[in-house]
This record gives C-alpha cells, sequence and structure tokens, in this order.
C-alpha cells in the first residue's frame, strides 16, 4: 500500500533530546506551538516538498527501562525546561512511542554508560553482528507495523569514549568479518549506522561518538544505495564560535587563546564526568578554531557536570586577541539555554532534510547538512555562514519539484 508516512527511528529514545523531539513533534502535529528555532520553516525552504509532520512516527532504541513519560516530567520538574501542560497534553502521543521503544546494544559503549543501562541489556550476550542484525530486525518491524515509506535513524544516545578510526580496515568487505570477532573495536554507534545503511536508511549522527565516520562504514553506504552526516550538533557555545571566529579572521585581529568553560546537569553530563568520554566531546568542541583562523591558538575547553543545573547548561568564553599596534583586548560572553530544546529541533529538521535528499537520489555523505554539525564529515569548512550557504546552494539545485 502506498504511505507518505516517515520514521523515526531515535536511538537513545528515552534521553532528554529524544523526549524533547517527541513532545516537540507531536505539539506541531497539533497545531499547539509555533515553529520558532526549526530550519526547515525558514522563508527560503519554504518551496521544498518536506515531508509534513503529521507524516512523521517516532521509534527507537535504549538500554534504559525509564518511560520516554518519566523522562519527559523529569524534563518539567526537575529541569524546568518543558511546560508541563504540554507535556500532559502529549501524555497519549507519549505512552503511544514508548511501546514502540525497543532495547539497544551496550557493546564497547564504555562503563559510564553501562552502569546506566538496565540489568537485561548489561547481561546480553551477543557478538555485534548478532546485534546488528537484532537491531534491523526492530527497525524493519516497526517499517512494517507502521506502514512507513522510510526510516531516517538518527543518534542521540550518550557519549562514547573516542576510537581511533584510522587503524580499522578501510572496505567494507574487510571490516565486516570483525563484526564476529569478541574483540571487534567498533562501539554501539557504528553497531548502529551498520544496521541503518546496511538497510538502506539513511543515518544522522548527532553525537561525538564515532557512528558511520569509518570510511568502510561510508562505503557500505554507498554500497547501499543510502546517505548518511555527523557527527556531533552543533547547538551553543560551538555554534558562536563557529560565527565570531570568522569575525576575528576577517578583521585580521590574531587570536591569543580562548578558553570556553561548560557546566550542565543533565545525564550526559553525568556521562561527561568519566574523563574517557568526555574525550571525544572536547575534541569536537575544540577543533575547529584552527580550521578557521590557520594557525592554532592557545585553548582550554572544560566540560563539568553541576547536577542542580538539570538540562540548563551555561558557558563561559574568554578570548584574548591582539589587534592593531600590538594591543591585546578581550572579549567575553556567556551561553546559557536548555540544551534539549536547542537540540530537538535540529533534530527534526536534519530528519527532513536527509529524508527530501534520500527522495532526490542523494547518496554517501550529505555535506550540505555541515551548519548542523560541529564536527561535520567530509567538511573542512568551519564559518557558519559558509556552511549555511551549502545548506541554500542545495535547496536551490534540489528546486521545489513534486514529491
Amino acid at each position: 500500500m502506498a504511505t507518505s508516512r516517515i520514521g523515526i527511528w531515535l536511538v537513545g529514545a528515552r534521553g532528554g533530546v529524544a523526549t524533547t523531539s517527541m513532545v516537540g513533534l507531536t505539539a506541531l502535529q497539533h497545531g499547539w506551538i509555533g515553529t520558532e528555532g526549526l530550519v526547515s520553516e525558514l522563508p527560503q525552504f519554504a518551496a521544498l516538498p518536506f515531508v509534513p509532520w503529521r507524516d512523521l512516527v517516532i521509534g527507537g532504541h535504549d538500554v534504559r527501562t525509564v518511560s520516554t513519560w518519566d523522562a519527559a516530567l523529569a524534563l518539567c520538574r526537575v529541569s524546568r525546561a518543558l511546560d508541563e501542560q504540554l507535556v500532559e497534553r502529549a501524555r497519549p502521543a507519549l505512552l503511544e512511542i514508548d511501546r514502540r521503544v525497543r532495547q539497544g546494544t551496550l557493546w564497547n559503549v564504555g562503563s559510564t554508560i553501562a552502569q546506566l543501562a538496565d540489568d537485561d541489556a548489561r547481561s546480553r550476550d551477543e557478538t555485534p553482528g548478532t546485534a546488528v542484525a537484532r537491531l534491523q530486525a526492530d527497525m524493519a518491524a516497526f517499517v512494517q507495523q507502521e506502514e512507513l515509506r522510510q526510516l531516517i535513524v538518527v543518534n542521540v544516545a550518550s557519549t562514547e569514549p573516542p576510537l581511533d578510526v584510522a587503524g580499522l580496515p578501510a572496505r567494507w568487505s574487510e571490516l565486516a568479518p570483525l563484526l564476529e570477532r569478541p574483540d571487534c573495536p567498533l562501539p554501539a554507534s557504528s553497531l548502529y549506522a551498520i544496521a541503518a545503511l546496511d538497510a538502506g536508511y539513511p543515518y544522522i549522527n548527532f553525537t561525538p561518538s564515532v557512528g558511520a565516520a569509518p570510511a568502510a562504514i561510508q562505503q557500505l553506504a554507498l554500497q547501499r544505495g543510502t546517505c548518511h552526516m555527523g557527527c556531533d550538533g552543533k547547538t551553543g557555545e560551538t555554534l558562536l564560535k563557529s560565527v565570531l571566529a570568522p569575525m576575528f579572521a576577517q578583521r585580521h585581529l590574531h587570536v591569543m587563546s580562548w578558553v570556553g568553560h561548560n557546566i550542565f546537569g543533565n545525564l550526559d553530563g553525568k556521562v561527561l564526568e568519566d574523563p574517557l568520554n568526555k574525550a571525544s566531546k572536547v575534541i569536537s568542541k575544540d577543533r575547529l578554531l584552527s580550521q578557521i583562523f590557520g594557525y592554532t591558538p592557545q585553548t582550554l575547553v572544560s566540560i563539568e557536570y553541576i547536577e542542580s543545573l538539570g538540562d540548563w547548561k551555561t558557558a563561559w568564553d574568554h578570548v584574548h586577541f591582539r589587534g592593531f599596534l600590538g594591543t591585546p583586548m578581550t572579549l567575553q560572553f556567556t551561553w546559557q539555554g536548555c540544551d534539549s530544546l536547542l537540540a530537538a529541533p535540529l533534530l527534526l529538521d536534519l530528519v527532513r532534510f536527509t529524508e527530501l535528499a534520500q527522495r532526490r537520489g542523494a547518496r554517501g555523505l550529505l555535506t550540505f547538512l555541515a551548519s548542523f554539525f560541529k564536527s561535520p564529515l567530509g567538511v573542512t569548512e568551519n564559518d557558519f555562514c559558509r556552511q549555511f550557504q551549502l545548506l541554500e546552494t542545495w535547496a536551490r539545485s534540489v528546486g521545489p519539484q513534486s514529491p
């Protein structure tokens, strides 16, 4: 039966970003809210035939047993991030989505994330290959049960420890056998990417985790005729860096040092207390300055977990730069925002842009989505304005063709 419905499969479906996305999508579908924060609703994209909000359906994987309803209430009552009346109106939809969430995998996620998982997830004994097959079966069942035309898989799970992808085989035919080995180095984010791409489903990595970054997994996407992009959604401090750093470069002001201190209290912050998990995030947040400047100033990025802040995060930045006659000067700024509310609309945007790109025949990396990510795969341009021009250029090239 012909259908226009599109699935969103969220990895980390019971986390703050996923839950906020569920509440937001439900509110959009019922016309309860406006479209602030949604890039796909900007005037320059109005002619594009995006999937309507009403045709999006959510399912996902998670390793925890907390319900999406409880997660939404915590965002209301603990973090004071969501309006409780709005969440109450969305309750039937949240309970329905919760029935579509399946158990994920803990392969190589690190001890900190594993400790957060339920006992069943920790006790599951399977090879990476078996895990991929199980994850694929869950996705396929969702597609069949909901009569979906396509499925977009989005990773919004907790940040894994870093992995040096340079040491992995560059060809899919050489990487695939590793899935049957007990010492397979690939983390869970890559297993989800393989499960999605091998089945022909686009994959978006909104986290700093490895995901589809290995060359062999990117080759798999091309072989299966599908697309992907990542990594690490650009929502706060790094977004400002990508806007402000080009200003210094274009005014020929030499930045001597850039220091950023970040505090927040959600589950992601708790995971990032682990130095191994934190390393992935720091790398992602810190790399763009040298690429924009063409030289490397002294930098420091700190990320600290402050439990009382809940989903709210604060970043203080100190920029020390040298101007005319060698005089040192300073820019300081503070960024405060709700982590999940900054990320959720971008997740929904990425689904719409990715689904349209796939429908238009896009394969491999979706580099025109660079402005959404701290470390966009396949893109060396880190100036936000120029990245956004890539998106606008793509939109003009696609044009308002019929679906």
